[in-house]
């Protein structure tokens, strides 16, 4: 466990805690739960991101057919599914 480097949604959940849930940190912190804490909202956020992406991509009809015809409209398109699933997983999971 201590060689686990966490990733975006870790140190985006380390940061929010530091700087806006001061007593919610220093508890964890000192009762030696702050890595598994982020550890876990690393991976349900990095598995939430992908099922709702592939859900988003599903319900707006963007494929891979898509992807091979018009490489520009499928990035813009998956570039606005990222941005709404990234907001769903701040709210959600990381701004709490």
């Amino acid at each position: 466990m201590k060689n686990f480097k966490i990733g975006k949604y870790g140190k985006l959940r380390l940061r929010y805690l530091k700087e806006h849930k001061k007593a919610e940190y220093t508890i964890l912190l000192m009762d030696n739960k702050l890595q598994k804490h982020l550890m876990e909202i690393d991976k349900i956020a990095n598995e939430r991101f992908e099922l709702l992406m592939k859900q988003y991509a599903s319900k707006e009809n963007i494929t891979e057919e898509l992807k091979s015809k018009d490489q520009l409209k499928w990035v813009g398109l998956m570039n606005n599914i990222k941005h709404s699933v990234e907001e769903i997983i701040l709210k959600e999971l990381i701004y709490v």
